[in-house]
């Protein structure tokens, strides 16, 4: 649900800085979410398949372990790739920023970590649900 919030939000004038300045894709994009978070129409979009996919995801347990770890796995990339490239580089058509990079980083460790929190509690449910054998 936070991740649609955000792709909203980053299309609201005043909750998105520079909105004027947004571009499609690329590092140009001057738009800033909460003036911290450089974002671009691509950037926003994502964000709300992202919240689109998590609230499809949610419905089950194992879907959604699969979704917290999955999404995790991507932002731990997207972490990754944010430090690698330069923030001017061609290569940066998220855009990502500094803000972007942490943000991701402990967005990817907590959206892992969580995946692995019931995993053991599921376990047991898909065991009770078991037929018994006499």
């Amino acid at each position: 649900m936070v991740f649609l919030l955000v792709g909203i939000a980053g299309f609201i004038p005043g909750i998105t800085a520079a909105y004027d300045t947004m571009q499609f894709a690329g590092h140009e994009s001057e738009a800033m979410l909460l003036g911290l978070f450089q974002v671009s129409i691509l950037h926003n979009i994502v964000h709300l398949l992202y919240g689109v996919v998590g609230i499809l995801m949610s419905r089950t347990a194992p879907q959604a372990r699969i979704y917290l770890l999955a999404g995790g796995i991507v932002y731990l990339a997207l972490w990754v790739y944010g430090l690698v490239i330069g923030h001017d580089s061609a290569a940066n058509f998220v855009p990502l920023n500094t803000a972007d990079n942490w943000l991701h980083l402990i967005l990817g460790l907590a959206m892992v970590a969580l995946s692995f929190l019931h995993r053991d509690r599921l376990r047991e449910q898909r065991h009770q649900a078991e037929p018994r054998q006499p």
